[in-house]
């Protein structure tokens, strides 16, 4: 029989970092549960360092356990978690946990938005002892808060995500080439410097696929996805990327909202091209650059322990008003959007958005994509997206610091 080498990606230090984030939080959010579990396949690899199908649990006290349904074999080799146990039913897990000597608790808080319904209903029917709440935010505020482990990878990924789109491929695309042909230029050079190819997305029936792709008057098409870019998209059942019947002609903007991934983390990136010298391109698509960019210098600048992520957005939103760039910021008519930017990490959208309603406190080590777009009727969207480190006394981006545009003549 094969053999196979023990790889840890995680390492066992930096999963205790994650657990103990975890405890702090459910004392706090919800302190009368004993443990906290995990479901979905993302928080199960934030919790184990591997990406199976089964549950995590992890008791205020003791060892944690991963209940695996498949692949128990792979999760041995991935994951350093001391417990890792095979099961078929959660009738199984109580007695399990119990063998483990991290019993169920009588209060556990869960991740509910890893269940469907009917895998909830199941749970709660297993195991009826047990009192079960929902206790999703202790995972998005443990997961917001990102350690060195987890910034050096999303720094690696937005030098890569900026080389890409600023320096190599202007020199690949030009006017006359599809939405679909770009796309897959974009992904042929993402693909060459790393990009792992598989993002993630974390509310319920969102995707991504690459991106948006969008030339001239698609940037404003209506959007099945919750961002302000619009798109055509491959197809009505795969809105994402770009069309192959639309065509980047000259003096129209190229706007390309993408993400690169590496190691499972995500950065947030949006490049606009111009097709022509820059003389060619009007004084209100300058404009409306040049308000988007500043947008995105006033959000950064408030970006600091302490702040929040309502108070730069309503910022924002105000400054927008004074100089009358409120009707179409952030998408335009329906497609607009109640938000600037979103954290990010091993989901695109990741905790917290930035938007009203969202007062908790900026702390170091979180990460924020901002996103400030401006909808022109009749030609398209133009705007930039950056992704930003919180710093012990700022911010800085790690996506370069470059946001013009850039001419394809």
């Amino acid at each position: 029989m094969t053999e196979f080498k023990k790889q840890f990606a995680v390492p066992e230090d930096e999963l205790k970092i994650r657990w103990e984030k975890c405890r702090d939080f459910l004392r706090t959010l919800v302190p009368d549960a004993s443990g906290v579990m995990a479901f979905s396949r993302l928080q199960i690899y934030y919790l184990s360092g591997s990406l199976v199908n089964g549950v995590f649990w992890l008791p205020l006290e003791g060892e944690p356990v991963l209940f695996v349904r498949r692949s128990l074999d792979r999760a041995m080799l991935e994951s350093p978690v001391k417990n890792i146990r095979a099961f078929k039913s959660y009738s199984h897990l109580a007695p399990i946990a119990k063998e483990c000597g991290s019993p169920l608790t009588e209060i556990i808080g869960v991740e509910s938005g890893g269940l469907t319904w009917q895998l909830g209903e199941m749970l709660t029917s297993r195991i009826k002892e047990v009192k079960f709440k929902p206790a999703d935010k202790v995972f998005s505020f443990a997961r917001s808060l990102k350690s060195e482990f987890e910034l050096e990878i999303m720094r690696r990924t937005g030098e890569l995500h900026h080389h890409a789109l600023f320096n190599v491929l202007p020199g690949r695309i030009k006017t006359g080439m599809t939405e679909r042909e770009i796309s897959h230029i974009i992904w042929n050079v993402f693909f060459e410097l790393g990009h792992q190819g598989l993002m993630r997305m974390q509310s319920y029936g969102e995707e991504i696929f690459l991106g948006h792709v969008s030339a001239g008057d698609s940037g404003i098409y209506p959007s099945s996805f919750n961002g302000p870019l619009g798109l055509r998209g491959e197809h009505p059942s795969t809105p994402c990327m770009g069309n192959a019947s639309v065509t980047w002609k000259k003096g129209t903007p190229l706007s390309t909202d993408v993400g690169f991934v590496l190691e499972g983390y995500h950065t947030d990136k949006t490049q606009i091209y111009w097709g022509g010298n820059r003389e060619s391109i009007p004084e209100s698509v300058l404009s409306a650059q040049s308000f988007c960019e500043d947008m995105q210098s006033l959000a950064a600048s408030m970006l600091k322990p302490g702040a929040t992520p309502e108070a730069i957005y309503l910022a924002v939103l105000s400054e927008a008003e004074k100089r009358g760039f409120s009707e179409g910021f952030m998408g335009i008519g329906q497609s607009k959007v109640p938000f600037l930017g979103h954290g990010i990490g091993l989901a695109v959208d990741g905790f917290p958005p930035v938007a009203k309603g969202f007062d908790l406190e900026i702390q170091k080590g979180m990460v924020f994509a901002f996103e400030p777009k401006q909808s022109i009727p009749g030609v398209g969207m133009v705007g930039v997206e950056n992704t930003f480190e919180v710093t012990a006394d700022g911010c800085r981006s790690i996506t370069g610091d470059d946001f013009s545009i850039i001419y394809i003549d």
